[in-house]
């Protein structure tokens, strides 16, 4: 066990990681040895970071703190703490049935941890993360909680209301970030599309993304979880006037029968999503959209299914995922409509689903065959160096593997061209020197 050590492990998605990278940073300033996800935990602290978002997740969170539960039986940790967006909701629960957790902390109090190990930085303007991805990207959270109260949907149950980063503190820690070298930013939270409105009573994502495109050294800006109602149209001639910010947006749209969207309390309707996916492809051309769609919400027949199959059909997603509905106890569907779908058919639609959509992608990428493209060249494996094109988030996306036909700096743009296109995979070639 290595004495004044704390291991972190992450659970969840991208805006759990910011907390997490704070976190280790606050540790670190105070003299900690931090590990983040180590293969093996050996430290005297660990703090498991949970997820509480569906079913699936939630069950990983359990499974982990258990696992860390065995190891502080086993003496491999001394102490163990847990942290987000499970412990937030249902702490009381965990508290009495995981008592040898030593303290549950919620998705906002992380930061009584710190002032529990003395570790204790009141810097409300210290941007300093321990950056857990690759040095040359990051993630910036703009905001916390959301105000949509979709029916299906436990996030605000867990992370309250929406509250915005002030515009001033974000656009500094961005600059920090440059100086630490990081080139391409992904911008996240639950819903950009009310970014500004509880500070400044306005929508300010477009101005927030035009002033964070104008920093010296950001070469990649990327936009995660837009929200198709009250979208920020402003944002896309933004888009086109700032080459830096990359023609992609995700936008999660979940269905598109009427009765569905109804349902689902998403403020939206079919034609609306139609008129929306038409503007944005209009007003930036060669745009790349994400989206997520949900199988098997309750009431969804088949004729429902079939309509949303041939939305998939036209609205030929570049960047598509979807998921079967997981009933989260406390929101309004769980509370107004019965979990009537079988479990067996929600997975044979989701998987149709995904089936039509992989064609839909091997369509996309195989249009990008003889085309060049600047990418980001994230690391090298035996056989090839892996990029992504601005098309591309990490992780989530595509990935270009490009031939080892001369050597390529990590973390470099590279100009290549594609000589071959799977569903999911692109296959390149160094057409010149690094830019």
């Amino acid at each position: 066990m290595i004495k004044n050590s704390v291991d972190i492990i992450t659970l969840g998605c991208s805006k759990n990681l910011v907390d997490s990278e704070r976190l280790m940073h606050r540790f670190s300033e105070a003299g900690y040895k931090v590990r983040h996800d180590p293969e093996k935990v050996s430290s005297e602290y660990v703090v498991v970071n949970t997820c509480g978002f569906i079913g699936d997740a939630k069950e990983e969170s359990i499974e982990m703190i258990l696992q860390m539960v065995e190891a502080k039986k086993a003496r491999k940790i001394r102490h163990l703490y847990v942290m987000g967006c499970l412990s937030q909701r249902y702490r009381e629960e965990l508290e009495t049935e995981i008592p040898e957790v030593d303290r549950f902390y919620g998705k906002f109090d992380w930061t009584n941890l710190l002032h529990d190990l003395g570790a204790c930085n009141d810097d409300a303007k210290d941007f300093g993360r321990v950056l857990t991805t690759p040095p040359h990207y990051a993630y910036v959270k703009i905001a916390e909680g959301c105000n949509r109260f979709c029916s299906y949907c436990a996030i605000p149950l867990i992370t309250g209301r929406f509250v915005s980063y002030p515009m001033d503190e974000l656009l500094d820690e961005v600059r920090s970030l440059v100086a630490r070298g990081v080139k391409e930013f992904q911008i996240i939270a639950q819903d950009l599309s009310s970014y500004g409105l509880d500070l400044y009573g306005e929508l300010k994502l477009p101005e927030l993304i035009d002033r964070m495109a104008q920093i010296p050294g950001v070469k990649w800006i990327r936009l995660h979880y837009a929200y198709p109602s009250q979208f920020p149209y402003e944002i896309l001639p933004v888009m086109r006037r700032h080459p830096n910010v990359c023609n992609y947006l995700d936008i999660a749209l979940q269905h598109i029968s009427d009765h569905i969207l109804a349902d689902m309390r998403r403020h939206v309707t079919k034609q609306e999503t139609y008129d929306l996916l038409k503007r944005i492809r209009a007003e930036v051309p060669g745009i790349h959209i994400r989206t997520t769609l949900m199988v098997g919400y309750p009431g969804e027949t088949d004729e429902d299914f079939e309509e949303l199959k041939q939305f998939v059909r036209e609205a030929r997603f570049e960047r598509m995922g979807a998921f079967a509905y997981s009933e989260e106890e406390g929101t309004y569907a769980a509370n107004h409509f019965p979990d009537s779908i079988p479990e067996e058919v929600k997975q044979a639609r989701l998987d149709e689903l995904m089936a039509l959509q992989e064609e839909v992608a091997l369509e996309s990428n195989r249009s990008k065959v003889g085309q060049e493209f600047d990418v980001m060249v994230d690391r090298e494996e035996d056989d090839y160096y892996v990029g992504r094109t601005e098309y591309d988030s990490p992780e989530v996306d595509p990935e270009v593997l490009i031939a080892k036909t001369r050597t390529l700096p990590i973390g470099e743009f590279c100009r290549v061209k594609i000589v071959d296109a799977m569903p999911y995979e692109l296959m390149a070639e160094p057409v010149n020197d690094n830019q």
